[in-house]
């Protein structure tokens, strides 16, 4: 422990107490790989650890890997919310990801501290092999880190601005991307990248344009009014790694039905207690598949064959059942549903026989294939 965190970490008396390491965990490709694990193990010779992660493909990791008695997967957070509830009973924060490339990861961590207090030490170890003190008060103890765990220290960078405003019109940079990835906005597939710069441009809170990439218009209409500095911006696959999935016991549910639309990074929150889940859009269905294959909770999918191919596999819940539509219907079969069945909601009290029977009825014709799982 550092002279400036052994400092901190004393009780009111002057006495030594134990450190009290807050970590945020982000992405599922640092639990897969196993570097998590590890990374908190080192660290638990140091302190306490309190462990959070944010995102919902990484909540699937922490769960195939069986480790959601050490890291809380109780709430869908961003990572700089998980710092703010954590910080106030923390000596140090460490922000642990796993980036697709040392430019990614710095872009990732220098984004999460612009967007964090920094009122304690903050430093960030990124599986792509290296430590990055952000904050001068954690410079000692991340070089300790890095020598623990065989990585490179690397100095903070300045912090480059990543939105631009002007009247009405934002711009927001994206980091670290690739030519043909996929954008998400908020989970919604808003374009692919053509080039390794790419600006997403919003007038008035709605998107008006995608410099260095091709705009998904079907993607944009998704949207409701955004707030582009705040949103969710992703690229490439929502889980570029891959592991054996496990079932997640639950204690006990209510029951009935609910109706994901254009969502699917919600699907934990909305389809926790439920018996079954009708998902709207091809990526909506295979995320929310991959999710909800980890509760038990069987899909009743509506697709039109127009995916992207946002995560490196799709796993659907025994019991589930895809639809294919007519090109275009899966947004107009998915009102339908929500109207005749969820009278305009996104839950109904409604068994599984009962649902399945009633959609097949209201897609009628639009239906091309039935997959059952």
């Amino acid at each position: 422990m550092t002279r400036a965190l052994r400092q901190a970490a004393k009780s009111a008396n002057g006495h030594a107490i134990v450190m009290r390491i807050a970590v945020v965990l982000h992405g599922p490709e640092v639990i897969d790989s196993g570097f998590a694990k590890r990374v908190l193990g080192v660290l638990a010779r140091h302190g306490t650890v309190t462990a959070k992660l944010g995102g919902t493909m990484g909540r699937t990791a922490v769960i195939d890997a069986a480790l959601e008695d050490v890291i809380d997967i109780s709430e869908r957070l961003k990572p700089s919310e998980c710092f703010e509830k954590l910080s106030p009973r923390a000596d140090l924060l460490v922000l642990l990801n796993q980036g697709k490339t040392r430019e990614t990861g710095t872009a990732f961590g220098s984004l999460v501290v612009s967007r964090t207090l920094q009122e304690k030490p903050l430093l960030q170890i990124d599986g792509a092999g290296m430590v990055i003190p952000w904050t001068a008060d954690a410079s000692d103890f991340a070089a300790e880190m890095a020598g623990s765990l065989g990585i490179e220290l690397v100095p903070p960078p300045e912090l480059k601005p990543y939105i631009e405003r002007l009247g009405g019109t934002v711009k927001r940079r994206i980091f670290g991307i690739r030519p043909g990835e996929n954008i998400l906005l908020n989970g919604v597939v808003i374009g692919r990248a053509n080039s390794g710069d790419v600006i997403i441009v919003a007038e008035n809170g709605r998107i008006s344009g995608l410099i260095g990439g091709e705009i998904k218009q079907h993607g944009l209409e998704k949207l409701d009014v955004i707030d582009l500095e705040k949103a969710a911006v992703k690229s490439g696959a929502i889980r570029r790694t891959t592991a054996r999935p496990r079932l997640l016991q639950r204690s006990g549910h209510a029951g009935g039905a609910v109706l994901i639309d254009h969502c699917a990074e919600a699907s934990f929150e909305a389809a926790k207690d439920a018996d079954i889940a009708v998902t709207v859009g091809d990526d909506t269905t295979a995320i929310a598949g991959e999710v909800l294959s980890r509760l038990g909770v069987p899909v009743i999918g509506l697709t039109d064959g127009d995916i992207d191919v946002l995560s490196a596999y799709s796993n659907m819940p025994g019991g589930s059942m895809v639809l294919r539509l007519k090109q275009g219907m899966d947004d107009i079969v998915g009102g339908r549903v929500k109207a005749q069945v969820f009278d305009g909601r996104h839950s109904a009290d409604i068994s599984r026989d009962e649902l399945r029977q009633r959609v097949l009825d209201i897609a009628g014709e639009d239906v091309e294939h039935v997959s059952v799982y």
